[in-house]
């Protein structure tokens, strides 16, 4: 028996001095709706959201939700469509992804930081046909409109659900978000779903390389991920938060992270505090002052709040999306009094694979020891190993290899193939990591040449394709480098080759403002460097990690 086969991790399933539980088999074979349904049913009047002022009960949200399933049932959508949304972390997200589930179509969730190619990406690749989205991305929505098979545009404003509303402005061939919940009746379809086979997310994300692909997750994965949280990390204290406390939502809900912070919420009727900009540093500072019980937040989101007058709490903080720096963990500790949990895991996973025991219960006081900087163990029902990525092999305990996770929620399969992306349902998570003799797994590095710009994944490969579109790039390629001003972040640095009849008539903030016009912000080059050839592989690519370990020493000569 190997190593892992002997799940060194469980024993290390405590919360101070209650014991968690070793298995929740078998989870529940019921609809990812179902969990809104029962809270709603359970706590009518107490609050769901917390958003620009305004309370909304888990009653009015329920209402809203099947409103809008009966409207887009109206609108010819059903079992087996895909319908799309542009929305920011607000209580239209909420309304929209369980009023799409509600009506048998599986939800696509795109980035409001979208270009016009990754739009049309993923609105291509999933067929939606509808999009709700806030009125600011009307133009871009109508502008890739014919190469796409929508056929609805569902505008919203985000003040809508504001304490001093706003509605969208009318637009024509357009929907009103409102004026469709107004004009129908609060009676969802009767669908019937198959929780293992039918599609409750699809989700656009990175594979190996190129671009992006549709995570298929079915309602049972998102129904046994969200009970991998909240119901196995803080069972023993359940009676005592269901119903009653609160969480800060500050990353993006249509991020895994943020999404799975928000079906917590469902699923045990938490009041969702909601900021609609993860940017708003004072916002989610002004929350704070209210304890949450809860606040998911990003690395540098910690960076920039320990630069705030924050003070002691009792809020219980987590940390996803990208490695936390120790320092920025030690800094914010010292000035609230509270540890930074760190958890691990992917898209493809719902996204929850590691959580880290130690931090979080060293809360209570009793935890014997703390595992700074582990992504934790992996979570009930979950299986993981580490393997040579080479041989195949598992590596021993202590060793270095790539990361392997098995468990309910790992998705069906990359679309819109079942199974593709697994191996005998083992997910390789493309992450180099290390276990220790207590189960506690660390990250080391990524196989892949994703660049993590504060928590937002770039595709190296798209950055070159933008690159490559200007008429005086030869040779070109991206790499992420450390980044000085944000400790386990990157930057983005191109290097160019040009060619002979453009050498000496284009400069570097030409061939940027080129990528500022094609590219998210965030995946914009910081930096680019001319050079007359990039090394090469023996199969002649550019080699990147030569180029990435030039930057690095250069940086620690500086």
């Amino acid at each position: 028996m190997g190593v892992y086969d002997t799940r060194p991790w469980k024993s290390g399933y405590k919360l101070a001095n209650f014991a968690l539980a070793q298995t929740f088999e078998p989870y529940p074979e019921v609809p990812a709706f179902k969990l809104l349904d029962d809270t709603a049913a359970a706590y009518p009047n107490r609050p769901a959201c917390l958003y620009l002022g305004n309370h909304i009960t888990w009653r009015e949200l329920h209402e809203q939700v099947d409103r809008l399933a009966s409207a887009l049932a109206d609108l010819g959508i059903g079992k087996g469509d895909k319908v799309a949304t542009i929305l920011p972390t607000c209580p239209q997200f909420v309304i929209s992804e369980y009023a799409i589930q509600k009506t048998g179509s599986a939800h696509v969730p795109c980035s409001p930081l979208h270009r016009e190619r990754d739009l049309i990406w993923e609105l291509g690749e999933s067929g939606a046909r509808a999009i709700i989205c806030l009125n600011r991305s009307c133009d871009l929505v109508k502008s890739v409109k014919a190469e796409t098979a929508l056929e609805s545009v569902i505008l919203t404003h985000p003040r809508e659900y504001a304490a001093e509303p706003a509605v969208a402005d009318d637009e024509e061939g357009t929907l009103q978000f409102q004026d469709l919940l107004a004009a129908h009746e609060p009676e969802p379809p009767d669908v019937e779903i198959d929780p293992r086979e039918d599609l409750a997310l699809l989700v656009f994300t990175g594979g190996a390389t190129g671009r992006p692909k549709g995570v298929m997750l079915t309602h049972f994965n998102m129904v046994a991920n969200t009970m991998q949280l909240l119901p196995w990390v803080l069972g023993p204290l359940e009676k005592g938060v269901k119903g009653k406390a609160s969480i800060l939502i500050g990353v993006p809900v249509f991020h895994a992270y943020g999404h799975l912070g928000m079906r917590s919420a469902v699923n045990w009727g938490l009041q969702m505090i909601m900021i609609p900009d993860p940017r708003d540093n004072a916002a989610i500072a002004e929350a704070l002052k209210s304890r949450p019980f809860l606040a998911t937040l990003v690395p540098t989101q910690y960076m920039r709040l320990t630069e705030e007058k924050l003070t002691r709490t009792n809020t219980t903080f987590t940390s996803g999306a990208a490695p936390l720096p120790p320092e920025v963990g030690k800094r914010f500790r010292k000035v609230t009094g509270m540890p930074i949990t760190e958890a691990y895991g992917l898209t493809e996973t719902g996204p929850l694979t590691h959580f880290n025991l130690s931090s979080f219960a060293k809360i209570t006081g009793f935890m014997p020891f703390e595992k700074t900087g582990s992504i934790g163990l992996p979570v009930v029902d979950t299986e993981s190993k580490v393997v040579d990525p080479g041989t195949g092999k598992e590596v021993p305990q202590g060793e270095v290899g790539e990361l392997y996770v098995r468990g309910p929620q790992v998705m069906k399969g990359y679309w819109p193939t079942a199974g593709d992306g697994l191996e005998d349902g083992w997910l390789p998570t493309g992450d180099l990591c290390r276990m220790d003799e207590d189960g506690y797994f660390f990250l080391v590095d990524r196989t892949k040449d994703m660049i993590n710009v504060s928590g937002n994944k770039v595709y190296s490969t798209v950055v070159d394709d933008v690159l490559f579109e200007h008429p005086a790039v030869s040779v070109a390629a991206a790499i992420g480098i450390p980044d000085p001003e944000r400790p386990g972040s990157e930057r983005i640095k191109a290097f160019v080759v040009l060619s002979n009849e453009y050498k000496g008539e284009v400069g570097e903030d030409e061939i940027i403002a080129h990528c500022r016009e094609k590219l998210p912000p965030y995946a914009v080059p910081r930096t680019l460097e001319f050079r007359d050839a990039l090394p090469l592989t023996v199969t002649e690519k550019v080699f990147k990690k030569v180029l990435r370990d030039e930057e690095v020493a250069q940086s620690e000569e500086a």
